[in-house]
């Protein structure tokens, strides 16, 4: 592939953004269906034709200069490396199966092409995050995402829930986004530049002087609001108010991959940085925990999966913190496919339960679903970790890590892993089995989705499935394809060990997948038990339920204090003090001018008095100094 052409990668949904950002809403919904899906598709051709092409030297490509201050030099340029070009394959490829499957989801909504112009700029962004060259291009793509989170999160604006839903990941973002910005400006500061090649190279000569654990902290908070890690997380359950196609796109292929891949890309300066590899690792295993915990007890389809999004993007941070970042990436891809799958197999429900998101109300949609039915199943095991689906790959992967990095994380990852696999099936039974629990009017209405959902449902489940042979290590008649792949990048061996599966090594994360599947299909299957109702819900269960109370904690120690502040402010600051002096001193000059201006009587008479009482005056002062001199 010709290098040049490369900035028409995140040219193309750039275009398709314009043309539907203008043109809607005069586009016929077919056509802005088109013109939004295919610059993705191109996009995917041509990083497709990249990665089949590349001769394995990263190469950077300079677009424009851009920061010139002193010594400052800052281009706008993009940077294809074995990393980036994996990147771009995962955004485009399920981005473009995510556009097409909109098609079929939103046909109905009156915003259907500034829908796709949305997701076009979505795309754009994320494309431009992976391919900078600098983390200052990377910062672009970065607030770009947030931007793009906000505007399809809030896309269904007529309720306000939905805004504050909006508003809420835009808001907790800038607070990750914050502590980025200053890692920035740690790295200005101390190697006067932010160029990955530069920065990398005097790291590991030893040529820097700040302490790189604070500017990998600073970095590591930005990852945390990103990637929806502790105590930055609550915005990601919150974004499933947006179409489920953008619930999709954000949890798969875009957003909140963010912050694993700037780890990863930043592999050199974080491990220099021991203590903040540690911790990345412990956040990443409480927010694993947490994650499953509460997604045991929910009933919303989409929570459930959007819970498990943060679960699993606690693994892939166990993973970093143990300095395994093929086997973090790898579980990136493959979850890219299987949460794509997931959150589209739900909106497939969803679109067929006439917008019904409470698995208790659904049931007995397997012969209604057939499509939906299957490649939902596939998915869940995949997320599950059952062998030989691409989830048990890439999650024993990071979990064989864990057990030669930390014991005790590794017990708890696997503690983790069993929550996944009990309510994943919890959820699946719940949809497909058993008795239809919703109304007449629902029943009358289910039918499989149109082609344009089921298809892009078919190729990410042929990937669930198969995706583990992307780095299918040699014990299982693999080449670890992935390992050799980024070798040239990472600071780890390029093969992983052998797994004796009778051993507590490799038996413990299988039992941990089959024990609590069977576990749910006893309990929700067999038994045919359904979730209680809200208001019967109590003791520990309830407190589970309401996601440990997390939100109203947040609610209490920072969205009411500022509210009171901002009301104080308002009420004493703005009204009492500000508002009172200037409308006090506009009521001065108001009376004043009123007062002054009974001097202008249009009497001739008593403007010559005037004068003359003006000249006498004025000679009597300069009278006074004369004889005082």
């Amino acid at each position: 592939m010709n290098m040049s052409l490369l900035f028409l990668i995140p040219l193309l949904p750039l275009v398709g953004f314009a043309i539907n950002g203008l043109a809607y809403p005069k586009l016929p919904k077919q056509i802005a269906g088109i013109i939004g899906t295919i610059p993705p598709l191109v996009a995917f051709a041509l990083s497709l034709q990249l990665f089949l092409n590349f001769d394995g030297q990263a190469q950077i490509l300079p677009i424009a200069d851009w920061i010139k201050v002193g010594s400052l030099e800052i281009p706008f340029a993009f940077q294809i490396d074995q990393l980036s070009i994996l990147m771009l394959l995962v955004i485009t490829g399920v981005g473009t199966l995510i556009h097409v499957y909109s098609i079929g989801y939103m046909s109905h909504d009156a915003g259907f092409g500034k829908f796709f112009a949305f997701l076009n700029l979505f795309v754009f962004f994320m494309l431009i995050l992976v391919l900078g060259a600098n983390f200052t291009v990377l910062f672009i793509g970065w607030e770009g995402v947030g931007l793009c989170s906000y505007l399809l999160i809030g896309f269904w604006n007529q309720k306000n829930s939905y805004g504050d839903a909006a508003r809420k990941a835009f808001i907790m973002n800038r607070i990750g986004d914050l502590g980025f910005l200053v890692g920035i400006f740690l790295l200005i500061q101390d190697f006067g530049t932010t160029d990955y090649q530069t920065i990398f190279t005097a790291i590991q000569s030893g040529d820097y002087t700040t302490d790189l654990s604070i500017i990998a902290f600073c970095l590591f908070i930005g990852a945390m609001g990103k990637s929806a890690q502790i105590p930055l997380f609550t915005w990601l359950p919150d974004a499933m108010a947006g179409p489920t196609p953008v619930s999709a796109l954000i949890h798969a292929a875009t957003m909140v991959t963010a912050g694993i891949y700037m780890v990863i890309r930043a592999n050199a300066l974080f491990e220099l940085s021991p203590e903040v590899l540690h911790f990345v690792g412990w956040i990443g295993l409480a927010t694993a925990l947490l994650g499953a915990a509460i997604g045991l007890f929910q009933n919303d389809i989409k929570k459930v999966l959007a819970y498990s999004t943060v679960s699993q993007l606690g693994y892939m941070f166990m993973g970093l913190g143990a300095s395994a970042y093929t086997a973090s990436f790898f579980h990136v891809m493959t979850h890219a496919f299987f949460k794509a799958l997931l959150f589209l197999g739900a909106g497939s429900v969803i679109h067929a339960m006439s917008d019904e998101q409470d698995i208790r109300r659904m049931g007995g949609l397997k012969s209604k679903m057939p499509i939906t039915f299957i490649t939902f199943m596939l998915g869940t095991i995949a997320i599950a970790g059952i062998p030989p689906f691409a989830g048990f790959f890439s999650k024993d992967e990071i979990l064989a890590s864990l057990y030669h990095h930390d014991p005790i994380m590794w017990g708890l990852a696997i503690l983790g892993s069993a929550l996944t696999s009990f309510y994943m099936f919890r959820v699946f039974i719940l949809t497909f089995y058993g008795e239809f629990r919703g109304t007449e009017k629902q029943a009358h209405h289910l039918h499989e989705s149109p082609i344009t959902m089921t298809l892009p449902l078919i190729i990410l489940a042929v990937f669930s499935v198969g995706g583990g042979l992307i780095n299918l290590p040699h014990f299982a008649g693999g080449n670890e394809f992935l390992a050799h792949w980024l070798a040239p990048l990472l600071p780890e061996a390029g093969e992983a060990g052998e797994v004796n599966f009778l051993s507590l090594e490799g038996g413990a994360p299988l039992l941990a997948a089959f024990l609590p599947a069977f576990l749910a299909i006893y309990v929700f299957g067999m038994q045919k038990s359904v979730p209680s109702e809200d208001a019967e819900i109590s003791g520990i269960q309830k407190v589970i339920y309401h996601k440990f109370y997390i939100d109203e904690l947040y609610d209490m120690l920072f969205v009411k204090p500022i509210a009171f502040l901002s009301n104080f402010f308002f009420q004493v600051i703005d009204f009492l003090v500000i508002d009172l002096f200037v409308e006090g001193l506009g009521r001065f000059v108001k009376y004043a001018s009123s007062e002054f201006r009974r001097a202008q009587t249009g009497n001739v008479g008593i403007y010559l008095f005037c004068m003359v009482a003006a000249i006498v005056v004025i000679l009597f002062v300069s009278l006074k100094s004369t004889i005082l001199q």
